[in-house]
């Protein structure tokens, strides 16, 4: 029978790589004529990408992508903020690190306006002035108004730009990938997103954002990365030092997966022959130089002579100690076989009671031994001290070499079992490599499998899939048989292998018996929100009263808060605020206040209320 070739072992290297800072590009003279061609920024809590809407090559793709974070010293200047790709290490500055996000929200607008400078400098404008390109941005689904307020203030009162318009990021990659399948609008279908924050199940009915039903759930890749951060670093506790945040998030975009059922899969990782060969080891940096690895033969043979003087010192110091006890021992048996001899009877007994003795023939048997030993004990002594000064260096390296000094220990003395054992089990080579190795096994589909099941990091919630059958609820049977047949995965969270399939499985379990669903992955999940806000902006020019544009007009006249709507923006939903009628304060008698003689007719009429507002009292006088 032919034997098994063993499982390859799987390494791989962390590739630890280092952003270089982005190019200050030239402003591209057909993005100002015949019209200022808008500028597409898809502000992501992980990474910003901002580009050109134009259909011009070289054009057709973000020019800029980078981390959104900005570091700053307290206390440092506005100019020393490195922003995205101007720090090369994140690692080093990462307790300087600041968004401008909170979960998908922007509320650092400090930070946001260095991202925008950063944005437009690098763009080619000149942010000093104004920007007089249209500003395409996304934003979370259901953003709060007084966010949008805050951003729509930023963009048109610091920047003086032309318009705005406000779109949602997973919403603009299902039109994209719509377009692209040539379906025709309007579009119905159900959008699960996952981004680095918060994942979202976006309704869509008819080619409209439903923004009633959407939900969040606050699990998403910066959770997977913490979550994957805390089990190595439990695992190996020696390298607490190099499990950073940054090659967790490399673990997950390159080795980790999504299990389309997770418990057989576990079950799979019990088998050793399935263990080794699939769990990656990640190999880790070090220095292969062994301390003392370059110690010269003399020094070697200095050093194993000192170790044996120091064995034979140790000899001596128990013989001599051994000695002395006996030699202890043996005077108080004499002294007690004295008071025999003395016919001292009474104290005799009662001394070898002391010694847990019975006779006289007892205590001169311990005699004898105790006299045979201290003989042998002193001339043990009297050898070592005359081999002491004979012994060679030469002698002294054939010791160790055949013993390392073992032999030189007394055999009088008890011999220490452990010693015996480890000296008798052949000790494993140190492999300096593979200490430096983390194995990485079941946390490559341990750490996805969060965005199904949050209770594995303690989050009470419902997973994404749990949602999307809550959401789905809420609809009449041929609405959900309308979404479910375009159910849409975008989202840099989404890119884990396997999580198509896993989708599938759990939406065969959720609906009826042979009803039918497509499940449809986006075509590059984490830039197709890019490319459908460019799709968008090209198809919809900007101009006065141009659906899901607003202009300073809209601004100034509808406040910040106003929302353009369009087939991928959020609804705008006004905040109205019902100001109560002051109430009046009540008047003296009329009757004092006319003069004499007079006649003064006084009606009263009470209002009825109209509204849930209190009834408001009106008092006429007539003279």
């Amino acid at each position: 029978m032919a034997s098994k070739d063993p499982p390859v072992c799987q390494i791989f290297s962390f590739q630890d790589s280092k952003t270089s800072p982005d190019p200050i590009f030239e402003l591209p003279a057909h993005c100002l004529t015949p019209a200022a061609s808008p500028i597409v920024i898809d502000n992501g809590s992980f990474q910003t990408r901002a580009g050109w809407a134009s259909s011009a090559s070289g054009l057709d793709s973000p020019q800029l992508l980078f981390r959104s974070v900005a570091a700053r010293s307290r206390g440092a200047a506005r100019s020393e903020t490195q922003i995205g790709n101007d720090i090369p290490n994140l690692e080093p500055l990462r307790w300087l690190l600041k968004s401008q996000f909170d979960r998908n929200v922007v509320v650092n607008f400090e930070i946001q306006e260095l991202i925008l400078d950063y944005v437009f400098t690098h763009l080619g404008l000149s942010s000093e002035g104004c920007v007089e390109h249209p500003i395409l941005m996304t934003e979370a689904p259901c953003n709060p108004l007084h966010c949008r307020q805050m951003m729509s203030e930023l963009l048109f009162e610091c920047y003086r730009v032309p318009f705005v318009s406000y779109g949602v990021d997973g919403l603009y990659s299902f039109y994209h990938n719509n377009n692209q399948r040539n379906l025709q609008p309007p579009h119905s279908g159900i959008i699960l997103s996952s981004g680095y924050h918060c994942s979202h199940i976006l309704p869509v009915i008819h080619g409209r954002f439903d923004a009633v039903n959407c939900k969040r759930v606050n699990v998403a890749g910066s959770q997977a990365a913490s979550y994957l951060q805390r089990l190595l670093q439990l695992k190996y506790p020696g390298h607490l030092a190099a499990i950073t945040l940054s090659r967790m998030e490399e673990l997950l975009h390159e080795h980790s997966y999504t299990a389309v059922d997770y418990h057989e899969e576990l079950e799979k990782w019990r088998c050793p022959e399935f263990y080794e060969r699939e769990v990656h080891r990640m190999q880790l940096p070090f220095s292969g130089k062994v301390p003392g690895g370059s110690v010269s033969v003399e020094e070697r043979q200095e050093r194993r002579a000192q170790q044996l003087r120091r064995l034979q010192e140790i000899n001596t110091r128990r013989r001599e100690e051994k000695l002395q006890q006996d030699q202890e021992r043996l005077d108080r048996l004499l002294a007690v076989q004295e008071l025999l001899e003395d016919g001292l009877l009474d104290q005799f007994h009662k001394s070898l009671m002391e010694l847990n003795m019975d006779s006289a023939e007892e205590l001169q048997s311990y005699i004898n031994k105790l006299q045979l030993a201290v003989e042998q004990g002193r001339l043990k002594l009297l050898q070592s001290d005359g081999a002491d000064g004979k012994m060679e260096v030469s002698e002294l390296e054939q010791h160790m070499e055949e013993g390392d000094g073992v032999g030189q220990m007394d055999s009088d003395f008890p011999e220490d079992p452990l010693s015996e054992k480890s000296a008798s089990v052949v000790q494993p080579a140190f492999n300096m490599a593979e200490y430096h190795q983390l194995f990485v096994g079941t946390e490559r589909l341990r750490c996805p499998e969060i965005l199904f099941q949050p209770s594995l990091i303690g989050e009470d919630q419902m997973g994404l899939m749990e949602t999307l059958q809550y959401v789905l609820a809420r609809y009449t049977p041929e609405q959900q048989e309308a979404m479910v047949s375009n159910v849409f995965l975008t989202g840099g969270n989404m890119q884990y292998p396997g999580i198509k399939e896993r989708v599938e499985r759990e939406l065969l379990a959720l609906r009826p018996f042979q009803s039918h669903f497509k499940v449809t992955m986006a075509t590059r999940p984490s830039l197709d929100a890019w490319y459908g806000a460019r799709d968008w902006a090209l198809e919809h020019p900007a101009a006065a009263g141009a659906e899901g544009w607003i202009s300073r007009q809209d601004y100034e006249e509808k406040g910040g808060e106003y929302l353009s709507e369009h087939c991928t923006s959020n609804v705008f939903v006004p905040l109205k605020i019902t100001k109560p009628v002051p109430a009046r304060p009540a008047e003296p008698p009329l009757a004092s206040q006319t003069p004499t003689g007079a006649s003064a007719a006084v009606a009263t009429v009470t209002s009825a209320p109209s509204s849930s507002t209190d009834a408001a009292d009106i008092t006429m006088v007539a003279s």
